[in-house]
């Protein structure tokens, strides 16, 4: 491999020649070796928008020329288009602030946009790695919810609301504590988790409120040293038309700078979506278990063998994939939670892995939501015999007598007709309570819904 020689304030460092980092860049990759994880795609694609539009604030207040400005945003185009990936191969685990990301895309789009530009004086003008990895950190999350998260959960409500429509008119069994409870439409259970994705979505909207405030402008240590009043106004302005998403200056950059609260309450909408597919998907697979030995409500797509020893053996392998992604955004959340915890005075140290953690969040979610939807959801198809069996079958409609003949008496028709295996028409002919065709009036299970 051919070298060239680079170098920042502690001296000289060899950099591979194929590549466009510098000094620092280098530096980080040599020190910090530290397991697979690099920065995601999502911060760096940020980090591009944020400089372009910080090259933008700068021209507006004179600081950078036209020339200067117009090859720093070419550079960053270039970043846009995913023709540069290879030049962000830093680590997750390294600075707390993220310091070596920025340089790493200072240094880039300085080598891109050619000799004159340099990677602190230009396209780090009026910043700070203080002000700008939180900021590309929001704006990454913005992003993602918006791009990856949002657009998956709206596509699987809507096959939820689609499966609803399909089953009007089917009654089946409903339970709680995984026990027999009264009737419910099948399309009534199927809302109940339509009804989950859309709250859910409500409360990423709310969340998000808080991610469009942003750190920039309050450079080091949130008092804007080397910052033209105003920098922070001009860089939400062309960060706003660059994304289509609308950002504003945090008022109280001490703050943004120090808290990670938004970050916090974001990914714990994430968590709640977390927690609602996992029981969508427990539903539905405890709903499709069998074939002979299990509930058998309903039928999933049959989408690969299930067992290499078991011959036909087909499993809910995409509602597993479902509850193994709820499980590690539940665990991503936690270590959100105890990083935002942390830091001392002015600066969290702990933002690369709470971005690290709330990409991967929103990534899988969204990837997870879509393969669910595409290989699972689509298929699913009431089993209607047993659905009525189960349903005909039950003790828990002895509930329609309740009003009737009371709480107590309609407890030993129940435990009558289970001690004796036989039907609760059955009991109560035997108990003599009410007449058959009482009986028979009250027991309408479409009026039980």
């Amino acid at each position: 491999m051919e070298y060239r020689i680079e170098h920042d304030t502690m001296g000289e460092v060899r950099v591979p020649k194929e590549h466009f980092w510098g000094a620092q860049t280098q530096r980080s990759l040599e020190n910090f070796m530290i397991g697979e994880e690099t920065m995601p795609r999502g911060v760096i694609r940020a980090f591009a928008y944020l400089k372009k539009a910080a090259a933008a604030a700068n021209r507006h207040f004179r600081k950078l020329d036209e020339e200067k400005y117009t090859v720093i945003a070419n550079a960053c185009d270039q970043i846009l288009a995913g023709e540069r990936w290879q030049e962000f191969p830093l680590k997750v685990w390294q600075t707390g602030s993220g310091t070596q990301s920025n340089m790493n895309v200072n240094e880039v789009i300085a080598h891109l946009a050619g000799e004159r530009i340099h990677p602190n004086d230009h396209v780090n003008m009026s910043q700070s790695s203080n002000d700008t990895f939180p900021s590309a950190m929001n704006i990454a999350a913005v992003l993602a919810v918006t791009e990856q998260v949002l657009p998956a959960l709206r596509r699987l409500a809507g096959e939820f609301a689609r499966l609803e429509k399909e089953n009007e008119g089917i009654i089946k069994s409903g339970r709680t504590h995984l026990m027999d409870a009264t009737p419910i439409a099948f399309s009534q259970e199927i809302s109940g988790w339509r009804g989950m994705l859309e709250e859910t979505e409500n409360m990423l909207y709310a969340s998000l409120n808080h991610l469009h405030k942003l750190a920039i402008g309050g450079t080091a240590v949130g008092t804007g040293i080397n910052a033209p009043e105003g920098f922070d106004v001009q860089v939400t302005k062309h960060l706003t038309e660059l994304t289509g998403v609308e950002f504003i200056p945090d008022e109280n950059k001490f703050h943004a700078l120090t808290s990670k609260d938004a970050y916090v309450f974001a990914h714990g909408a994430l968590k709640a979506l977390a927690a609602n597919l996992m029981k969508i998907a427990n539903d539905v697979r405890w709903m499709a278990s069998g074939p002979r030995c299990g509930l058998g409500e309903i039928q999933i797509p049959a989408n690969e063998p299930g067992s290499s020893i078991m011959p036909g053996k087909v499993n809910p392998t995409q509602c597993e994939a479902v509850t193994m992604v709820a499980v590690q955004v539940m665990g991503n959340d936690a270590a959100i939670g105890i990083a935002a915890s942390q830091g001392n005075f002015e600066l969290n140290v702990f933002m690369p892995v709470c971005a690290y953690n709330f990409l991967q969040s929103a990534r899988l979610l969204g990837d997870v939501m879509d393969s669910f939807c595409t290989h699972c959801v689509k298929g699913i198809r009431a089993e209607r015999e047993n659905m009525e069996n189960y349903l005909n079958n039950s003790l828990m409609l002895v509930t329609a007598l309740s009003p009737t003949v009371g709480y107590e008496n309609a407890a030993k028709i129940a435990k009558k007709a289970f001690a004796e295996n036989i039907s609760l028409k059955e009991a109560v002919m035997k108990l003599k309570l009410i007449s058959e065709d009482e009986f028979d009036r009250l027991m309408h299970y479409e009026e039980m819904i």
